[in-house]
């Protein structure tokens, strides 16, 4: 009897065999599964308020009680590092996908339409890039009076989206004049079938990677402004505001319970969102894996 041949299989099926074969990959799924999950099931473990400052208990020592001690308004350093994990995650994913948003759309109309759309859409971008992004940011914050983690989203958002634009128009514009999208259009496809049809399936794994890189910048960005004090206000728990007490000398010294955990967890996070988007890229892409 004759072989039974093998199903052909499809570029995501085999991006996503190469991808498990990316240990680190494999690995920075699992550290933020496990942060991921210690943010959602945060009231599970722990019962302290992570907002509620008790005035006895300033700068307490790590115990029984506060497994990290408290910090410098007496509230639990433990319950802020869990809380403040959902924030700073829910920053970056948030904002990477309002910004994949705002640049999947205008990084697709300026690849397929270009000429005067093009041009209008890249002009803005090159307004915003030409503005340092700290500069920006801080200007439009600091025009605010207060600032919501939706208001906090969007700003980022609307000050990064210019990069991934480029890249998705980069990619358009060599799709645009492919046998397979000329030929879409002679039997009278619509604009916005050959632009989801055929341009973001061929253009999906640069988007993604780019994302995934994204939202490790985002979680940065956010914990970056949080800790000069322009980003999301006390008493809401983020990482970055619970690394702000360092900037107290006795605190960097005596109480390094208080900034090294939500440190690491940024860390973490951040290695193990690169580590992903390192993986991907290999696995849509196995050029660029020279190893």
């Amino acid at each position: 009897m004759s072989k039974k041949r093998k199903r052909a299989q499809s570029p995501f099926q085999l991006a996503f065999r190469r991808f498990l074969k990316n240990k680190l990959a494999i690995l920075g799924i699992i550290v933020l599964v496990i942060i991921t999950l210690g943010a959602i099931f945060a009231p599970l473990l722990t019962n302290h308020d992570p907002t509620y400052g008790d005035l006895l208990k300033i700068e307490k020592a790590p115990s029984e009680e506060h497994i990290l001690g408290t910090d410098g308004s007496g509230r639990d350093n433990f319950a802020r590092l869990l809380y403040g994990a959902r924030i700073s995650l829910v920053v970056g994913f948030s904002a990477m996908l309002f910004t994949l948003l705002i640049g999947v759309v205008l990084g697709a109309l300026a690849g397929y339409y270009g000429g005067h759309i093009d041009n209008l859409i890249m002009r803005l971008a090159d307004l915003i890039l030409a503005i340092p992004f700290l500069v920006l940011a801080l200007t439009i914050i600091a025009l605010l009076e207060s600032v919501t983690v939706t208001l906090f989203v969007t700003i980022i958002a609307l000050t990064t989206w210019p990069s991934l634009t480029r890249i998705v128009r980069g990619t358009f514009l060599s799709l645009r004049e492919q046998e397979f999208v000329l030929g879409a259009r002679a039997i009278g496809a619509s604009d916005f079938r050959i632009i989801f049809k055929h341009f973001i399936p061929n253009a999906i794994g640069p988007i993604i990677v780019n994302a995934t890189l994204m939202m490790a910048s985002m979680i940065i960005i956010e914990s970056g402004l949080s800790f000069i004090g322009m980003g999301i206000p006390q008493p809401t728990p983020t990482w970055g505001n619970m690394i702000s007490e360092a900037q107290n000398i006795r605190i960097l010294q005596y109480h390094p319970e208080a900034w090294i955990p939500p440190g690491l967890g940024i860390l973490l996070t951040v290695l193990a969102i690169n580590f992903i988007g390192d993986g991907l890229r290999d696995a849509f892409d196995p050029k660029s894996n020279r190893r």
